[in-house]
């Protein structure tokens, strides 16, 4: 038995390393691809029958140029280990950028509640990310998990690339005659448009978000009812992403990679694809073949495209078209000016909430409004405001009319001033600042919840408690900062040498205190004590805001009694 097992390993290992080096091959020399074998891409089976398998629905990259590069031949670790190695362990491309690597994780935990039948890996989102934007351009996400500039394939005009005409005015891809992929995950506007999500929870469904493209990658794998553990589902679901054997090997060869071993690395670590490539042509339902499209205009770094990928069959070589230059910004696409939009006087009490929420309109080089612009607002000081959600960062896309108008602002419980500042455009950042401030909360009123005469013998403590209650236009004033002296004469309070006094730890009189009231606004003063000095004193009481209240205080003698007369 023990025998046979070890006949089966090195089977599996055989087989693994040569189908290593033949997808290894295959990118060498760009030929088409063979048909995945048994433990071809870690232990996952080929589609019954053998049958190629092709996509159920319309692709949701518009079959858009993509990253081929393949997995390095040294696994970060042996097939069977587990995926969660330490930070140090396995090699580069084995580190999945954090927001990234969390987003993908989210994104299998959120599905497998929602359509447990499916079995989404998140490894398989992690293929694709790989694939089709380098993990985000290696993880260059802001704390909300957005890109700070779209990430966007070339137009779909129908010049070596699908023609696909504009379906969303632009508002996704800036492109308002034809639709281009955006995002992390690529997808075309008309795709995105049904399969969006918001899985960050800040109301907007943006394909530029890390966090709402893999969720929205995740259900559409799923669609259709397809279990993601069986070949034949997961290979018309890769397929179904971009209609290509090329496509799906690429996938299925870093699926494999990630299954054996991950870890995760700081944001904007990444390491990114050496080069951008093409899909090898697929047969189109109608028979006939898709036009293979060109190189991207160039890779990260600036170097030139790699070829794109040979002619099936025959052996010849199609020509390779030149790539077509990065169009210069017109001055429609070129930030201009960052400008108030109407933003008041930013000012709040302490753990209340900001009336106004700062407001910017961009303008581009022509001075009209700019949309779909991601514009960023940061919170800077330390009264403790942050953006409702808890958050010190936010980044929002400007509107048709160009304004981008930040969450509303919950201030702190620290009173002081701080800023916002708005920030907006990548060759030429244009900056906002707005100053703020958190006032303490106030009362404009403050009365005894009692009116009992305050008397004791000297050097005696006072029998009854002094409560109080303060309020603001009415209502119960919490939180409000109060304080206790204890004068010889109200009209000149200051603070008396003799008389009643409150104690401290150590027992020695304190004649100035100060108290905060509790959730109901109410205040309950600690026990008085008075000392040897009998006569009239007063205690002021003076809350944050200016409200004031005086208690008379009285320590005398006991009268003393007659005997009786015999």
């Amino acid at each position: 038995m023990a025998a046979h097992i070890r006949r089966r390993l090195r089977k599996g290992a055989t087989t693994t390393a040569v189908a290593a080096a033949a997808v290894a091959a295959l990118a060498a020399s760009q030929a088409p691809a063979a048909p995945l074998t048994e433990g071809a891409a870690g232990g996952d089976q080929q589609a019954a029958g053998g049958e190629s398998v092709g996509p159920e629905d319309d692709a949701a990259t518009g079959n858009s140029p993509y990253y081929t590069d393949l997995p390095p031949l040294v696994t970060p670790d042996r097939p069977g280990s587990s995926s969660n190695l330490p930070a140090a362990t396995g090699s580069a491309e084995a580190g999945i950028p954090a927001s990234v690597l969390a987003a993908y994780k989210q994104a299998e935990r959120t599905v497998a509640g929602t359509d447990p039948a499916c079995r989404l890996p998140w490894q398989l989102l992690a293929a694709i990310g790989k694939v089709e934007s380098g993990q985000a351009r290696g993880g260059k996400v802001d704390a909300n998990g957005t890109t700070p500039s779209p990430i966007l394939g070339p137009a779909l005009n129908g010049q070596g690339f699908a023609l696909i005409k504009d379906t969303d005015g632009g508002a996704y891809d800036g492109d308002a005659v034809h639709d281009r992929a955006v995002g992390p995950m690529q997808f075309i506007p008309s795709t995105w448009a049904t399969w969006g999500q918001d899985a960050n929870g800040d109301g907007r469904k943006d394909p530029n978000n890390i966090y709402d493209a893999a969720l929205a990658a995740g259900r559409y794998l799923c669609a259709g009812g397809r279990d993601l553990a069986v070949a034949a589902d997961l290979d018309r679901a890769v397929l179904s992403y971009n209609q290509s054997t090329e496509y799906l090997r690429t996938v299925r060869s870093w699926f494999a990679y990630y299954q054996r071993g991950t870890h995760e690395v700081p944001d904007g670590s990444g390491v990114l694809p050496t080069s951008p490539s093409t899909p090898t042509p697929s047969p189109t339902p109608g028979g006939t073949t898709s036009p293979t499209p060109s190189p991207s205009p160039s890779k990260p770094g600036g170097t030139k495209p790699s070829p794109g990928p040979s002619k099936p069959g025959g052996g010849t070589t199609s020509p390779t078209p030149k790539p077509t230059p990065p169009p210069k910004p017109t001055p429609a696409d070129t930030l201009g000016s960052l400008e108030n939009a109407g933003t008041g006087p930013l000012t709040a009490t302490a753990g209340g909430t900001f009336d106004e929420r700062v407001s910017v309109r961009a303008r581009n080089a022509l001075g009209a409004p700019m949309a779909q612009l991601p514009v960023t607002f940061t919170v800077t000081g330390s009264t403790g405001t942050l953006f409702d959600g808890g958050r010190k960062t936010v980044t929002v896309l400007s509107k048709a009319d160009g304004t981008a108008t930040a969450p509303a602002l919950k201030a702190g419980q620290k009173s002081g001033d701080f800023t916002v500042t708005a920030t907006a455009g990548t060759t030429r950042p244009r900056t906002l600042t707005y100053a703020a401030s958190v006032t303490a909360r106030q009362a404009d009123a403050i009365v005894r919840t009692d009116s009992k005469a305050l008397v004791a013998a000297p050097g005696e403590k006072f029998a009854d408690a002094v409560t109080l209650k303060a309020t603001y236009k009415g209502a119960a004033a919490a939180g409000v900062a109060v304080t206790a002296t204890l004068v010889a004469d109200a009209d000149k309070p200051a603070e008396n040498d003799k008389g009643p006094h409150f104690k401290d730890a150590d027992g020695k009189p304190l004649r100035t205190l100060a108290l905060t009231t509790d959730a109901e606004g109410l205040l309950r003063l600690p026990d008085l004590f008075a000392d040897e000095n009998p006569g009239t004193y007063q205690l002021v009481l003076t809350t944050e805001g200016g409200a004031t209240v005086v208690i008379e205080l009285t320590v005398e003698a006991a009268e003393e009694t007659a005997p009786p007369e015999a």
